[in-house]
């Protein structure tokens, strides 16, 4: 299941049986792939410690790394201490233990010290890799971060994440074209993934050349053709529109005029279909209508 067709964490997490939740989570170990905040939410709402039988303590640890990630300390706590009392002389909880202690305490330095000695024992460990990145991150260190990540990615190139994490990075330092380069690797491993059609729109809208633009009118239509109703591809189509109908002196200003309209329509008839014959909503959408029409060009 596809976590980036609901709405929120909880909406996505109450869809699942148990049995799902469980092959999702191990699917995001074997993956690399951290998902803090659903990691969390499926621990905390479908209870599962008890169908999971003995899988349940490395789904322990998993929840205890999320919730580092999200410096949720009683979970931390809470998931330490159950560990701590299934496996007392563990040498992996007592290493976890440690490293929560530093990165709840923002003792960062000390975090990355620990990590760089742990990395350079067990280089293939993409996981370690990934704490010391998240603390990097945490620490405010951003350059250090993306250096971090382009080295992790030349040897775990399939970790979307990282591909995503790094995007965004660039995105905080300004640097456009690396961005919309991250996220072309995206697109190009997942086709039919919208999101990454409407983030590279927005990067290239954000770079704001007539080139660029004509990229995010290009991919964000893409992004409405893998999912219709996606209300951020079709207000970032209006946008994309307007604008190069605004600074078009050719043929083609029509096309962009066109192009919008149809775009408001798009999101009138989402707005109508989801209030439907709601009395109580209709001033509501009254004034969606009314914004969306001085969103459009007048012909």
């Amino acid at each position: 299941m596809d976590p980036n067709k609901f709405q929120s964490a909880s909406e996505f997490v109450s869809s699942l049986s148990k049995k799902e939740a469980r092959d999702l989570l191990m699917k995001w170990r074997d993956d690399n792939a951290r998902n803090s905040e659903l990691v969390r939410e499926i621990w905390q709402s479908l209870n599962l410690s008890s169908y999971l039988g003995d899988e349940k303590w490395v789904v322990l640890e998993q929840v205890c790394l999320a919730a580092m990630d999200l410096q949720d300390r009683p979970l931390v706590e809470s998931c330490l201490e159950r560990l701590k009392d299934k496996f007392p002389n563990s040498g992996r909880v007592k290493r976890l233990r440690m490293l929560a202690k530093l990165e709840l305490n923002q003792r960062y330095d000390d975090a990355l010290i620990k990590y760089n000695e742990l990395i350079a024992n067990d280089e293939a460990n993409s996981m370690l890799h990934k704490r010391k990145i998240a603390i990097l991150i945490a620490a405010k260190k951003t350059t250090a971060a993306i250096r971090a990540l382009c080295e992790y990615l030349k040897s775990f190139m399939n970790d979307h994440e990282a591909w995503i994490q790094l995007a965004e990075l660039y995105i905080q330092e300004q640097e456009y074209s690396k961005a919309a380069f991250c996220v072309e690797e995206l697109i190009l491993s997942n086709p039919h993934n919208h999101l990454y059609h409407e983030r590279y729109a927005e990067i290239q809208y954000t770079i704001n050349t007539p080139e660029s633009l004509e990229l995010a009118r290009a991919y964000f239509s893409q992004a409405v053709r893998l999912k219709p109703t996606s209300l951020r591809a079709l207000y970032g189509l209006i946008l994309t529109s307007n604008h190069l109908a605004n600074s078009s002196k050719n043929s083609k200003n029509k096309k962009y005029q066109r192009l919008s309209q149809w775009a408001v329509q798009q999101i009138s008839m989402i707005y109508k279909n989801t209030i439907g014959d709601n009395a109580e909503q209709q001033d509501l959408l009254e004034s969606i209508d009314s914004t969306l029409e001085e969103l459009s060009i007048a012909n």
